[in-house]
């Protein structure tokens, strides 16, 4: 038999053009291909959620292959099975006649198998005079043939999947231990600074991972999380530093600490004791100097500089740094500063110091003086991003910002 052949199904189920397109694809099954019926049923099990199925239209699926003879699908070789409803019951574990039925409707639009419904809608096989079967009317099994390496690279995507998400998990539950034991140690043994502040940032991350975490959550979550693991490290470095030098009092310690965000001061420079930072005498190109963020980290700090992307979005570094143009034209920044400030921290950091001088403009006299100044302080390594991100992350409650 033929079968590529295209049927409509019996009684009052519909025909869909996907129905046609899923039969006809059966007949570009190539010559002499071959498959394990179990293999291609673990990677369909494997992929059941791509191909919206449940546990229960494994069942059927695993029943109906029960029923084809041999353990091997091969092209050009009956593929039909026509069990009936009462022993596809039985051999689905005793599955109910209606949920049968729905499950074998999700196995039909999945594309796994297709119905070759007889005139009257009967199973059965019509065989030769030397007792092969010559027609047969049921469920064809031949897409399963067909999609056969297309279910292995979707099972072994998911596969993939899986244990990236496994070992994110991992790192973020490691990382969660490392900031909580950290902060309480800070907060035990009285070391210097708000650890009040830090340890409120804290219970806001975990706040926002929910119950049942998808990977998109997990890969977030964790991007911050690693990143104020790093502040506070950073800060218990500087604790234990031994004082060399005299700070001003204005600029001393991160800026997270300080209990009013909205003050213009947290987007002051860090310490010399800071992440990367030299005394004047230790001077460095500081070129690379900064620490690149999370492109997500930034513009949960910083949403107002989304308004100003292309169509309104920001989905890349290249539309913040367009965006930041804008911004600096509006601001009255000179395109001399800009350009200094892009020579000194780089432009994907210019691009963020200019969202970070937008969120507090309303706190800020002349951006463009600010602009040189942070610049000044770069080119001496007296001036990290760290301290204006996660002062706004905090300022802004990790506000979810709108990326493309």
């Amino acid at each position: 038999m033929h079968s590529g052949s295209v049927t409509t199904p019996f009684g009052r189920r519909p025909v869909t053009l996907a129905l046609v397109r899923r039969q006809q694809s059966v007949a570009e099954i190539e010559a002499g291909k071959t498959a394990q019926k179990w293999k291609v049923f673990r990677d369909a099990s494997e992929a059941r959620e791509r191909l919206g199925l449940q546990d229960r239209s494994l069942a059927v699926l695993d029943a109906l292959l029960s029923f084809h003879p041999d353990n091997e699908l091969r092209e050009g070789a009956q593929l039909i099975v026509f069990p009936s409803n009462a022993q596809l019951m039985l051999r689905a574990h005793g599955m109910a006649g209606a949920t049968l039925r729905r499950h074998l409707a999700l196995l039909v639009d999945a594309g796994l198998i297709v119905r070759r419904d007889s005139a009257n809608g009967k199973r059965y096989a019509r065989k030769d005079e030397e007792g092969a079967i010559e027609t047969a009317y049921g469920f064809d099994l031949s897409p399963l043939l067909a999609r056969s390496d297309e279910l292995a690279m979707m099972a072994n995507d998911v596969v993939g999947a899986r244990a990236a998400f496994r070992k994110a998990k991992e790192a973020l539950t490691i990382c969660r231990r490392d900031v909580r034991k950290l902060i309480s140690a800070a907060l035990e043994e009285g070391a210097d600074g708000d650890w009040e502040a830090v340890e409120a940032i804290y219970i806001a991350l975990v706040a926002r991972l929910p119950r049942s975490p998808k990977a998109n959550d997990v890969a977030g979550i964790l991007d911050e999380m690693e990143l104020l693991r790093e502040e506070v490290l950073n800060r218990l470095e500087m604790h234990d530093k031994p004082q060399n030098i005299s700070i001003n009092a204005a600029h001393d310690g991160l800026h997270i600490q300080n209990s009013k965000p909205e003050y213009p001061s947290e987007f002051e420079p860090c310490s010399r004791n800071e992440q990367g930072a030299k005394s004047s005498k230790e001077q460095r190109p500081a070129s690379g100097a900064l620490k690149a963020f999370p492109l997500g980290i930034v513009l949960k700090a910083c949403p107002q500089i989304v308004d100003y992307g292309p169509a309104g979005l920001i989905a890349s570094w290249r539309d913040l740094m367009s965006a930041a143009i804008v911004v600096r034209s509006m601001l009255g920044v000179s395109p001399s500063a800009y350009q200094h400030a892009c020579e000194v921290m780089g432009q994907e950091n210019a691009a963020v110091a200019m969202a970070c001088i937008l969120e507090r403009t309303n706190f800020i006299n002349s951006a463009g003086g600010y602009l040189r100044d942070l610049t000044r302080r770069a080119e001496i390594g007296e001036f990290s991003l760290g301290p204006m991100i996660m002062a706004l992350l905090k300022a802004n409650g990790g506000e979810g910002a709108r990326t493309g």
